[in-house]
C-alpha cells in the first residue's frame, strides 16, 4: 500500500508525521511525505520520499516578521489553498491512502475523493476538533462575550467557509466535484483521528465513536547529545531549559530566561529556535540548536516552552516539570493541562519577562511538582504511532474518502 502523509506545519507537526511514516515503513508500506521545504534535507537523510510544499516557514519565527495586513491575509489564504491543490495532487499520484496531519489541510480530502483513495484527518490536540464540551482554540479574531461552545464552533465554521471555502470550491468545480458548504466538517471527515496522549490530552467524551484517539505519534530520537551540551550537563546541577520552537520571540527573551534561572540558583540551556535567540556568553548559560529533546529533558530541572503539543508531550514523558508560555492556538490548552495536572505552571500569554518566568519557575521547581511530574511520566505512552499504523492498515483502506 502506498500512503501519502501531508502536513504544512512546523517541526511540531512534521515530527509526528515522521513517526507514523517510520512505523508504516517498518511494516513494509510505501510512504511519501508532503511537508514544508524546511524539513526536506532531514527527511531525505532518513531515506523518505519527500515532496516539498509551499515556501520555507522558518522566517516566520523572527520577531521582525511584521503583522500581516488584511490584503496580505486574503492573498495568503488564496495562495495556501492553491499551493495545496497543486502540490498535493502531484504528491498523491498512485497513493491508496492520504493522511492529512495538523491544521489548515484544505485540499487533501478533495484530492482523495477524485482519485478514490481513502482519507484520514489527524489532529494533535483535542480542542482543534469540534465538541460541545470544549471551545475551539483561542484566536485573535474571536468575538468577545460569553457564548456556548456550539455557537463558537459554528462561528469558526463560518470563518473557514468565508476565508477558504470559495477557493476550495473553485478547485472542486474545475475537477467536476460538487461544492462543500461546511469546509471544516469536510476536512475533518466522519471519524477524525486524535494523535494525542490520552493521559495528557484526553478526548472529553470517553468512548465517543466519532473519534479515534491513537495516542501521540512519537518519533524515537536516538541522536546523541552534542559533546558541549553533555559536558555542560555533567558539570553541575540540572539546568532549566528554555525553548520556544517556531514561535516569534524578541532577543531579550534569552536574557530574561537566564535571569529567571539565576533567581533560583540554576543554570540555563537556551534553544535558539526559529527566533535565533542568542544565549549569554556566560559559564552558567549554554545556547543550543536542534537537539534530542527526549534525551535532554530527562536531565533538566524544568522545561520552559511555548506549549506546542510535541514539546509538552516530550517533557511530560521525560518526567520534567514544565512552564508553558502560550502564544497561540493549542498552546493555551496545554498551558491549562500542565496547571490542572500539577505538572508545573504557565505564564500569561505574550512575551515572557524576568518576573513572569521567575514566578512560574518558583512553582515548577517545587519538590512536590518534580515528584508529580516523574510519576505522571509513566502514564504517557510511546506507542501511538504504532497504534495508528496498525489501525491504518486494518481499517482505513476499507473506508471511502
Amino acid at each position: 500500500m502506498r500512503v501519502l502523509l501531508s502536513t504544512i506545519g512546523s517541526r511540531g507537526e512534521v515530527q509526528p508525521v515522521l513517526a507514523l511514516a517510520s512505523e508504516l515503513r517498518a511494516l513494509g508500506q510505501d510512504v511519501r511525505l508532503c511537508v514544508p521545504p524546511d524539513f526536506r534535507d532531514w527527511l531525505d537523510e532518513l531515506g523518505f520520499d519527500v515532496v516539498p510544499i509551499g515556501p520555507e516557514l522558518r522566517a516566520t519565527g523572527s520577531s521582525h516578521h511584521g503583522k500581516p495586513t488584511p490584503e496580505q491575509i486574503r492573498k495568503s489564504t488564496e495562495d495556501t489553498v492553491t499551493t495545496q491543490f497543486e502540490t498535493i495532487s502531484v504528491a498523491a499520484e498512485g497513493c491508496d491512502v492520504l493522511v492529512a496531519g495538523g491544521a489548515l489541510q484544505f485540499a487533501t480530502r478533495s484530492i482523495a475523493q477524485r482519485s478514490g483513495a481513502a482519507y484520514v484527518y489527524a489532529s494533535f490536540c483535542p480542542i482543534t476538533l469540534p465538541s460541545d464540551l470544549h471551545a475551539p482554540p483561542p484566536m485573535p479574531w474571536r468575538s468577545p462575550g460569553e457564548k456556548e461552545n456550539r455557537a463558537l464552533w459554528a462561528e469558526d465554521a463560518q470563518r473557514w467557509n468565508s476565508f477558504f471555502g470559495g477557493k476550495v470550491n473553485e478547485f472542486r468545480a474545475a475537477a467536476g466535484q460538487a461544492p462543500v458548504d461546511d469546509l471544516p466538517g469536510h476536512v475533518f471527515g466522519d471519524r477524525p483521528w486524535l494523535a494525542a496522549d490520552a493521559a495528557l490530552a484526553p478526548w472529553p467524551e470517553p468512548g465517543d465513536p466519532r473519534i479515534v484517539q491513537t495516542g501521540a505519534w512519537i518519533w524515537p530520537d536516538e541522536r546523541p547529545l552534542p559533546d558541549e551540551l553533555r559536558e555542560f550537563l555533567d558539570a553541575g546541577e540540572p539546568p532549566v531549559y528554555f525553548g520556544f520552537g517556531s514561535m516569534r520571540a524578541p532577543g531579550a527573551v534569552a536574557e530574561a530566561a537566564l535571569a529567571a534561572a539565576r533567581a533560583h540558583g540554576r543554570q540555563a540551556v537556551v534553544a535558539r529556535g526559529w527566533a535565533d535567540l542568542v544565549a549569554a556568553d556566560a559559564p552558567d548559560c549554554l545556547g543550543v540548536g536542534e537537539v534530542n529533546q527526549q534525551a535532554l529533558f530527562k536531565r533538566v530541572a524544568a522545561v520552559v516552552h511555548h506549549g506546542g503539543a510535541g514539546t509538552t508531550t516530550a517533557a511530560a514523558r521525560a518526567g520534567a516539570p514544565q512552564v508553558v508560555v502560550p502564544q497561540m492556538y493549542d498552546q493555551h490548552y496545554f498551558a491549562g493541562r500542565i496547571r490542572s495536572l500539577g505538572l508545573g505552571a504557565a505564564t500569561d500569554p505574550g512575551v515572557p519577562t524576568v518576573s513572569s518566568l521567575t514566578s512560574a519557575l518558583e512553582v515548577a521547581l517545587r519538590p512536590e511538582v518534580a515528584s508529580r511530574a516523574k510519576a505522571f511520566s509513566g502514564r504517557v505512552r510511546g506507542d501511538g504511532a504504532s497504534v495508528a499504523a496498525r489501525h491504518l492498515l486494518t481499517t482505513v483502506p476499507l473506508a471511502s474518502a
